[in-house]
């Protein structure tokens, strides 16, 4: 398969049977050695095949790596979603794969193989057309072989400005109900850009080596949400994260000294608003084959320098308008999801929002930010 087919990913990876798209090079994870990040960057979220051909159909064959934790209610295969001409046409799951179960109190992983599966898209209609290809955004993905019945070329280049953005889980993608329908892949195709996602689950951490790839990606937008992680990771104080972000915005401007750069705050999550980390599932949903999550820390900590989702708020809107920056922003995430929005559209396992939601946070954020004056239209 031809690696000009791929875009949305760092790092392509050959395998001995494939290609393997990593969202972070492989300096970057050599640095981090954690199982977490590795998992998640490995999870294309935001990749996708990017196609111009006359085919009606169209098969990729895929070997998917799909986590799961002992003890915990499986979640559902992700779609592989195919888009012609920007429209969602068809969904398919692979059937197949590998399986690596995590047992939660050991940290033990078994690995079961499976085989390559065949997706198969039929019915595409006649003529050149652009055609993506979106993969799962929460499963690891080998791509094997790509068949259709008219030659294929990559997609033509579009000049359309290209958009990175940095977040947590809820970027990477969480309860979305498809690739091309996480927020960040929402507002993408709203605001008429290309999308390159580092939304890891667990690992907005303000981690040098992600600061690093930002800064070495080129790219004419460049937002980054930061606060969830750090609160739920129970990961830094007051004192240290201040600085921590003067520190991952210093190291961005340094290979983007002009580009829009926007600061987002954490969308609202009731649990975390007044009480710190650590986050831990709820044992009481597992035991009713729910997942759940909630807050262990002690709110009278905050005061001591414990880190809460409004200390988060108020501390990135302060950095912000310290630095005398005039393309720099700051995008307060309740505007995306606050108390109002919770009433009629709950976070499910408390943390992470539905598909819906997924829906409501890109448009706004395409509103807000594409189409309104944060980045306006022409912004180089």
């Amino acid at each position: 398969m031809d690696t000009a087919l791929l875009r949305g990913a760092l790092e392509i990876e050959r395998t001995a049977h494939g290609l393997l798209p990593h969202r972070l090079p492989g300096w970057a994870r050599a640095q981090a050695d954690d199982p977490q990040l590795a998992m998640v960057e490995a999870e294309p979220s935001g990749v996708r095949l990017a196609l111009r051909t006359a085919a009606t159909w169209i098969e990729l064959d895929t070997l998917p790596l799909r986590w799961s934790y002992t003890g915990v209610p499986a979640r559902p295969p992700v779609a592989y979603d195919l888009l012609i001409d920007g429209v969602l046409v068809a969904r398919a799951v692979a059937d197949g794969g590998d399986d690596v179960a995590i047992d939660l109190a050991t940290g033990a992983r078994t690995h079961t193989t499976g085989p390559v599966a065949t997706l198969r898209f039929d019915g595409l209609p006649a003529g050149e057309k652009d055609v993506e290809i979106w993969l799962p955004h929460r499963e690891r993905t080998e791509l094997r072989d790509l068949r259709a019945d008219a030659p294929i070329a990559p997609a033509t280049d579009t000049g359309r400005r290209v958009w990175l953005h940095h977040g947590s889980s809820i970027s990477h993608g969480s309860n979305a109900d498809g690739p091309s329908t996480t927020w960040p892949a929402l507002a993408a195709r709203a605001g008429g850009v290309e999308l390159i996602n580092l939304g890891f689950g667990g690992n907005a951490l303000l981690d040098p080596f992600t600061a690093r790839v930002i800064r070495d990606t080129p790219a004419d937008l460049i937002s980054v949400k930061i606060g969830i992680n750090v609160v739920n990771a129970d990961l830094m104080r007051r004192r240290a994260f201040r600085p921590a972000v003067h520190g991952f915005l210093d190291t961005i401007r340094d290979g983007h000294p002009d580009v829009p750069l926007l600061v987002v705050s954490p969308i609202l999550c009731p649990i975390h608003e007044d009480t710190p980390g650590p986050g831990a599932f709820d044992p009481d949903a597992l035991a009713e084959g729910r997942i759940a999550f909630r807050a262990t820390g002690n709110p009278a900590e905050v005061a001591a320098g414990r880190l809460t989702l409004r200390v988060i708020r108020e501390d990135l809107a302060r950095v912000v308008a310290s630095r005398a920056d005039p393309r720099l922003s700051y995008l307060d995430g309740l505007e995306l999801y606050g108390e109002a929005d919770a009433a009629s559209l709950p976070l499910p396992d408390r943390l992470h929002p539905d598909a819906a939601t997924h829906r409501l946070i890109g448009e706004r954020f395409a509103a807000r930010v594409f189409g309104a004056d944060l980045w306006p239209t022409g912004t180089t």
